[in-house]
């Protein structure tokens, strides 16, 4: 059982792991051994995910995720099978964290009085200065 965070966890057997062969570092091993790790979780029928974070996650991993609601995640930066292992578990629970994290709504509020009179000061000297610049007569050269 993997614990992401206090309320939520995830049962081992959601998770499905195979074993692929690794573009990643491993020298002649890489042609041998299956190092790299593909990890999948149904999150759209998991019961320890609900619908509200389940809609969060597709915001957070949506290049990770298939349109049935599988998280694909698949490691191949260690040598070893049990590091690409433990690294896409800790993936997973890393998006899951992610999307856990309810985010704020934004109030909309209106600027204030001494703002908007800064502005206003702001365009009014922008004003003059583009007003002044102006085409240079011969008069001024002499």
């Amino acid at each position: 059982m993997i614990q992401i965070t206090p309320q939520i966890f995830i049962h081992d057997d959601e998770i499905e792991e195979s074993f692929i062969r690794s573009s990643g570092p491993g020298g002649q091993n890489v042609n041998k051994v299956s190092s790299a790790v593909q990890l999948r979780f149904d999150a759209k029928s998991s019961a320890s995910i609900s619908e509200t974070l389940f809609n969060r996650m597709r915001q957070v991993a949506s290049h990770l995720m298939t349109k049935e609601g599988v998280l694909i995640i698949t490691a191949e930066s260690f040598r070893s099978q049990e590091r690409n292992r433990a690294d896409a578990k800790e993936r997973l629970s890393e998006v899951i964290r992610k999307a856990s994290i309810v985010p704020k709504t934004r109030r909309p509020t209106k600027p204030t009085y001494s703002s908007k009179l800064k502005r206003m000061d702001k365009k009014k000297q922008r004003g003059t200065i583009k007003k002044n610049r102006g085409r240079v007569s011969k008069s001024d050269f002499s």
